[in-house]
């Protein structure tokens, strides 16, 4: 896979991209992640790429022809297109998933009071959110997608099943971990996941995620009052 991501700061991913399991699937070659000054799309000498908006009101809005070329410039078949942004769809794990199976994602990071909508009109395949918030511009929610993204891509992780017993992953909140020590200032690990016994643990597991996620995140759980 690869992701192209398009921003005005650069250095801010630096860090995140170049650390722990993101790093290792960059060096194995199992994903490719370039990111784009959007400046050396823009003309000028100045290189502008913001403006004040069409009928008034306060702060700046992107500019359409930089952020427009820069996409067009990276864009080929089976390019998929996403403009992160706090009016998109609210991202989830199922959207991951989906967005993992891509060949070639191309990120775009809004900043200022947000991007001409003639970008999301001519080169956006969808707009996504990461909540009902909003940040200084779109370089972290595009980290966050990455990591979520990057991780479901075959061979990623250390273990196959790693992935699929996550939270969110079967539409539950995962059930508790535990390692050693078997007792630490009085709290001892269930008898059950020292058992041996895997049929038992594994309903221990099952019943786990379910009562957390009953408790914590009822709006995950089928038939719960307030599901749409």
């Amino acid at each position: 896979m690869k992701i192209d991501i398009i921003t005005l700061f650069p250095r801010m991913f630096e860090g995140p991209l170049d650390e722990s399991i993101l790093k290792r699937a960059r060096e194995r070659g199992l994903i490719q992640i370039v990111v784009h000054q959007l400046r050396e799309f823009a003309e000028g000498k100045h290189r502008i790429t913001d403006d004040r908006p069409f009928g008034g009101g306060p702060g700046m809005v992107m500019k359409v022809e930089p952020m427009v070329k820069c996409v067009e410039s990276l864009k080929k078949e089976g390019s998929h297109v996403v403009l992160m942004a706090p009016q998109g769809r609210k991202l989830d794990q199922s959207m991951l998933q989906r967005l993992s199976a891509k060949e070639h994602l191309i990120l775009v990071c809004g900043h200022y009071e947000g991007v001409d909508d003639r970008v999301r009109q001519l080169v956006v395949d969808e707009e996504i959110s990461i909540g009902d918030y909003v940040l200084t511009n779109g370089a972290l929610p595009a980290m966050i997608l990455v990591d979520g993204v990057a991780r479901l891509v075959p061979g990623v992780l250390g273990h196959e099943d790693s992935a699929s017993e996550e939270s969110f992953s079967q539409g539950l909140l995962e059930y508790p971990q535990f390692t050693r020590p078997p007792e630490f200032r009085g709290l001892k690990v269930p008898d059950v996941l020292v058992s041996g016994n895997h049929e038992e643990i594994a309903k221990w597991r099952k019943k786990m995620s379910e009562e957390k996620t009953r408790n914590v995140r009822p709006d995950l759980v089928k038939g719960d009052a307030g599901e749409s």
